[in-house]
Order: C-alpha cells, then sequence, then structure tokens
C-alpha cells in the first residue's frame, strides 16, 4: 500500500506552496515533474530492480505467490472438470493473451518498468519462450487428467531436480541440514498426499514430462533477475509474445476439437476470464519469488506444502441448468 500511496502521491501531487515563482506561469510544471520523477524510477532497469526488491520482499513475494497458486489450481480445476472446458493449453493461451494485454496497458501508460541496457539475446528470449510454454501448457494439462494431491506431488519432484540442475549448471551446494528438512517436508506431503492420487497413464506420462521443463524454467528465470538486474515485470514482457506462440503451436497436439464449439455463456466466460487474471498474478508472483530467493527449491517445497494443506478440500459441484 505504502508503494501504491508513493506512486499516487507522485502522480497528482502538485505541491504549489514549494512551486518555484518563476513557473507560475506555467500550472501544469509541477504535475509533470512529479510524473518524470516516477517515470524515472520506473525506467531505469536499476532503479526498478531496487523498488522491486525495497517494497516486496522475499517473504513478502512468497506469500503473494502462495495465496495466488492455490487460488489458480482449484479455479483452473473447477474450469476443466466442472465447468466443462475441457481444453488446458488452450486455456493457457487465454491466460497469457490476458496478461499480455494487461502488460500492454501498462507499457501505453509508462508504468512498465524498463528492461535492462544488456538486453537479453533472441536465443534467450527464443529459449525463455520455449521452455515456459512448455512448462505451463504441461502443467494444465496434467491437472485435467490428475488429481490436486497428483498434480502437488508430481510438483515436490522439482525440488531435487533443481539441486541436481543447479549443481551441474552453477556448481551451487547446499548445505547438508537444508537438504534434509527439505527431504522432511517434501516426504511428509508425498506421504500425506498418497489418498488423492487419482491419475491415468496419459496423466502419470504428462506429469513426468512436466518436472523437467519445470525445473529448468525456475531455474531460467531465478538466474537471470539476479545476476542480469531484470525485474520480474520487464522479463515477462519480453517473453510473454514466445510463450504465447508456443502455445498455440501446441494446442492440435494436446487439446481435443471443438474449443470454438464451447457453451461460452457469461458464467464460463467470466470464470475463465478470472483465472486468466490469476493466472497473470501467478506468472509475476512466481517471478517476483524466483527474483528474490538464492534458490527455487525452498520455494517450490513451501509453495507445495500450503497447496497440499488447501487440496485436502474437495471441489463443490457446479450446479447446470436444465
Amino acid at each position: 500500500m505504502q508503494h501504491i500511496r508513493q506512486i499516487f502521491g507522485l502522480l497528482f501531487s502538485k505541491d504549489v506552496g514549494k512551486q518555484n515563482p518563476n513557473d507560475v506561469a506555467k500550472p501544469g510544471r509541477g504535475l509533470q515533474s512529479n510524473q518524470a520523477s516516477l517515470f524515472g524510477m520506473l525506467h531505469s532497469s536499476e532503479s526498478a530492480k531496487r523498488q522491486q526488491r525495497r517494497f516486496c520482499g522475499p517473504f513478502a513475494a512468497l506469500t503473494f505467490n502462495l495465496v495466488v497458486a492455490v487460488g489458480i489450481i482449484f479455479m483452473n480445476k473447477w474450469i476443466l472438470k466442472n465447468v466443462g472446458f475441457q481444453y488446458p493449453v488452450f486455456l493457457t493461451v487465454i491466460h497469457y493473451a490476458v496478461s499480455w494485454a494487461l502488460m500492454a496497458i501498462l507499457n501505453i501508460f509508462s508504468i512498465l518498468p524498463a528492461s535492462p541496457s544488456s538486453n537479453l539475446a533472441p536465443l534467450s528470449l527464443f529459449t525463455f519462450g520455449f521452455v515456459n510454454s512448455v512448462s505451463t501448457g504441461l502443467a494444465n494439462v496434467s491437472l485435467k487428467y490428475n488429481s490436486v494431491g497428483f498434480y502437488q506431488m508430481a510438483k515436490i519432484a522439482i525440488t531435487p531436480l533443481i539441486v541436481l540442475m543447479e549443481f551441474i549448471w552453477y556448481k551451487k551446494i547446499i548445505a547438508f541440514s537444508k537438504v534434509i528438512a527439505l527431504t522432511i517436508v517434501s516426504v511428509g506431503v508425498a506421504v500425506a498426499t498418497v489418498t488423492d492420487l487419482q491419475f491415468s497413464l496419459f496423466g502419470a506420462c504428462i506429469a513426468l514430462a512436466w518436472i523437467i521443463p519445470s525445473a529448468v524454467n525456475k531455474i531460467l528465470w531465478s538466474n537471470v533477475q539476479q545476476q542480469e538486474n531484470w525485474t520480474a515485470l520487464a522479463l515477462m514482457w519480453k517473453t510473454t509474445p514466445i510463450t504465447f506462440f508456443f502455445l498455440v503451436f501446441m494446442i492440435p497436439f494436446l487439446d481435443p476439437p471443438g474449443a470454438l464449439a464451447f457453451h461460452w455463456s457469461f458464467s464460463n466466460t467470466a470464470a475463465i476470464l478470472m483465472s486468466a487474471f490469476l493466472g497473470f498474478l501467478l506468472q509475476w508472483s512466481s517471478a517476483l519469488t524466483l527474483g528474490n530467493w538464492t534458490w527455487g527449491g525452498r520455494f517450490v517445497v513451501l509453495r507445495c506444502v500450503l497447496g497440499f494443506v488447501f487440496s485436502k478440500t474437495n471441489l463443490p459441484p457446479l450446479r447446470r441448468g436444465a
């Protein structure tokens, strides 16, 4: 809230009493100066990164992400199961289309943070978009064919893979005490989830295929933000169009036909758009968290713990009219 007050204060404060007498003939000068201060704060990548860390630290970002992650899992499962929208990749495409539109609005009003001067190479952006599309697309396909409990259990498997990949790529070694603690938490959640392990053979294969790109995706987002001074929104703005393109390409291979023939009633459309808005918040909060936490495995396990707590709640059935 303090950050929001600061932004609106810069935008709308006129502070006439402190204006230079020479500026009396220019009544809009004070407002323009305040707006320039705000835009300068957002359009310097170093300043934007400092503001992000100042107003959204590690635990604030993690809390934000945990709440949104739990909400979108249940919303997506409800849409896929109860609303009858059996098109998980198309649902992900809608998510990214809404995210792209929201960021375009921020960009029009010059609120979108600037990219660093050392832009990512085209091949790096291509890799980001491809890995992100496979990770998010397969996540929703897995959620369609598996129970929430199995989905959470598959997500836990990402943790040891992140540890292994970061050791191979970056020679990162975590303390033995952290390994023991995370192992206990992971095993505890896995054992407690055994009662909700409903899955199909195809769903299990999708979940296994989803684990690797998801781990790679988290490592890439974490390292680029921490080492190359990217903010979450700036990186999302650069990668979302590429992710959107690859997701559209995946639709014929993973979605059944008939998406356009779906009953797009007001309630169904509103539910899908709400899911899309949560998708934007999830992508943003995940990027914020990975940009603040030095090791993504802790973030994955902590999110799974809270996700498991809420996953014990059954989804309410949707009443349909005659």
